[in-house]
């Protein structure tokens, strides 16, 4: 491997995410974005064609899924060193990465100077996804309603289906005043100060999951 100049492909189906990583890359020596792709498909044609030493894979793509892309370089592009940069943190997406060889799991969030980093670590052939990884991230997101009691916990569902304090107490056969009690106690056990965060929360929960989010 070239260790003056590592050949790096990005892949995102949004046109300014990928330019805006590709300067980032671009600016950083002895780093050369020589590929992008917007799709499952363009990712395996250009990868074959190209050889990158490293690619940079989002999750979510129109034909399929970045852990696809990864299953596909093992067979086809062997040689190509992934690592998912993603919006996503969640904890089936880092396993399946894990799974799927991937050398490291990037959010989006992350500065420039990090990518960059985590590149060169990767060409160097680092791996920087491990079960270590998995362990520490499932740890640092502990469950928020743990200490959260029955009826705090019914209450909580009930914000999420979109009703009223009003509403939420006449479903429970309770006062209103009642609700906000349970209202204002979990909120101090999640960590929360607004009823409109909780109703996020449990949207967020809800959802099917990052292969299937909008």
């Amino acid at each position: 491997m070239d260790k003056t100049n590592v050949t790096v492909m990005i892949i995102d189906d949004h046109e300014v995410v990928r330019r805006g990583i590709a300067e980032v890359v671009e600016r950083a020596d002895g780093l050369t974005v020589v590929a992008e792709a917007g799709t499952v498909a363009e990712a395996v044609r250009r990868a074959e064609l190209m050889h990158p030493q490293v690619a940079l894979v989002d999750l979510r793509l129109p034909d399929g899924t970045g852990i696809d892309i990864l299953r596909k370089f093992a067979e086809v592009a062997p040689d190509v060193a992934p690592i998912i940069l993603t919006s996503f943190d969640d904890d089936d997406a880092l396993a399946e990465a894990l799974a799927a060889a991937a050398r490291a799991y990037l959010l989006k969030s992350v500065r420039g100077a990090e990518i960059t980093e985590v590149i060169r670590a990767v060409a160097e052939g680092r791996v920087l996804l491990d079960d270590r990884t998995i362990t520490r991230h499932r740890e640092d997101h502990d469950d928020p309603t743990v200490d959260l009691t029955p009826s705090e916990r019914r209450v909580l569902e009930l914000i999420g289906d979109g009703l009223s304090n009003r509403e939420i107490g006449d479903k429970l056969g309770v006062a209103e005043k009642t609700v906000k009690n349970h209202i204002t106690s979990l909120l101090a056990k999640m960590g929360m100060k607004r009823r409109t965060q909780v109703a996020a929360w449990v949207a967020g929960q809800r959802a099917a999951g990052w292969r299937n989010q909008n």
